[in-house]
């Protein structure tokens, strides 16, 4: 019964492209139009395609992590692309209808980050071993899409060219203090201190991230400008004149995007200026991936723009500026792979078959996910006063003849130290 039900599923689904599904009783199906290189899949598990079938999400990703599911030449790139970008056009399979709403529904359980379980989520993923980030990263240690001026730029040009577009947005000027909420491994941080000449505090829930960027502020000889510490967003005091968060927001849950915005407004000086930068998607409210949820990111969601707009807008925050970085996540994240595999026998040094498995899928497919599945990256600029910052958005991009990083300051004030104005 179980494989009938999956094939008509398939059937259904795969209208483009081709797909073959080899099943553990000897059939074999073939789904598609034909068109292009058929994708191999041979399910060995008995219980895989009733899993699959109530399911889906969750049953593939952990059928491929446990080598139930294999694809033949390894062509996981193959398979996740024929999935999203039929899925895409075709919409969820109707009997799984009800449990997407029950999941959508339940979400704000699913989200609810009090500060302790928040760490606990953060503590998942990113206090992984550092090593395993060392061969995928840049040297930067940046860990948020990249931003590609031009098709031939490096992983580690696009990241320069990331900080340096969001520091143009927030308008620095030296002496200024800053705030960074999910610091990282303190990458943006010490940009910011050492070529914008500011005073940043930089803060993480991750002990492991705390750890390396107190390292690397001393390493870089910026504690007078550059301070981490290992804390809450909600348990910062004191005001900022400049505000900024990437690859942050996605693990603070929609019941908590009023407070996080609240807390935001009251850190804020009154003509300060504050950049989030977030992954999010072109589409309607949703939920986050049972096998994302449960492996990769729990407690972690991407929102859409209207649930983050809602919240700005109930604070009474100006939204000066919004930029969608639509495929720049996808080429992050492509080379983000390519870097993993070239270093695959490193990482089963430091985890085993399953771990660097599951880190392919999680890397391929959201990968694809960006390129089919309508996830994008919401840059969004917001104020307490509608002229705080230009009328025109020029001061953003640097001359097409000059590829000088940093920009000046918009004030045309000369890079050079001041004293604190804390």
């Amino acid at each position: 019964m179980w494989n009938r039900l999956l094939n008509s599923i398939l059937n259904r689904i795969i209208r483009k492209g081709t797909l073959e599904l080899h099943l553990p009783d000897g059939t074999h199906y073939t789904y598609g139009d034909g068109s292009g290189t058929a994708v191999v899949v041979r399910i060995t598990d008995p219980s895989t395609p009733r899993r699959m079938v109530l399911n889906p999400e969750l049953a593939v990703g952990e059928a491929y992590m446990d080598g139930t599911l294999t694809i033949d030449g390894e062509d996981l790139y193959g398979l996740l692309r024929l999935a999203q970008s039929n899925l895409s056009s075709s919409g969820p399979v109707l009997w799984l209808r009800p449990l997407d709403m029950l999941r959508t529904a339940g979400r704000s359980l699913a989200q609810f980050n009090p500060v302790r379980r928040a760490q606990r989520n953060v503590a998942h993923h990113y206090d992984l071993s550092g090593e395993l980030y060392d061969l995928f990263l840049d040297k930067d240690r940046q860990y948020s899409c990249a931003y590609f001026r031009h098709d031939g730029d490096t992983l580690e040009q696009a990241q320069e060219q990331k900080k340096h577009l969001i520091a143009r947005k927030l308008l620095l000027k030296p002496g200024m203090r800053v705030l960074d909420i999910g610091c990282g491994w303190g990458g943006m941080a010490l940009t910011l201190a050492k070529d914008y000449d500011v005073h940043v505090l930089g803060i993480t829930l991750s002990e492991e991230q705390h750890k390396i960027a107190e390292q690397r502020a001393r390493d870089a000889g910026l504690q007078d400008r550059v301070q981490f510490r290992l804390m809450d967003y909600r348990d910062v005091a004191g005001t900022y004149e400049r505000i900024v968060s990437v690859g942050m927001f996605e693990h603070v849950g929609v019941p908590h995007y009023q407070t996080f915005f609240a807390h935001l407004r009251d850190r804020l000086t009154e003509d300060g200026v504050a950049l989030l930068h977030t992954i999010g998607r072109a589409d309607q409210p949703t939920h986050t991936s049972p096998w994302l949820a449960k492996y990769i990111f729990p407690g972690g969601y991407t929102p859409a723009l209207s649930e983050v707009m809602q919240a700005i807008e109930k604070e009474q925050l100006y939204t000066t500026d919004i930029e969608v970085l639509r495929l720049h996540y996808a080429k992050t994240l492509h080379e983000w792979h390519r870097r993993f595999m070239a270093n695959i026998d490193k990482a089963r040094d430091l985890y085993d078959e399953r771990f660097c498995r599951m880190w392919q899928y999680y890397l391929v497919s959201a990968e694809q996910s960006f390129r089919y599945y309508r996830q994008t990256v919401f840059q969004i600029q917001l104020t307490r006063q509608q002229d705080a910052v230009p009328l025109t958005r020029d001061y953003l991009y640097p001359s097409e003849t000059s590829e000088q990083i940093p920009a000046a300051p918009p004030s045309g004030l000369r890079m050079v130290r001041t004293g604190s104005r804390r």
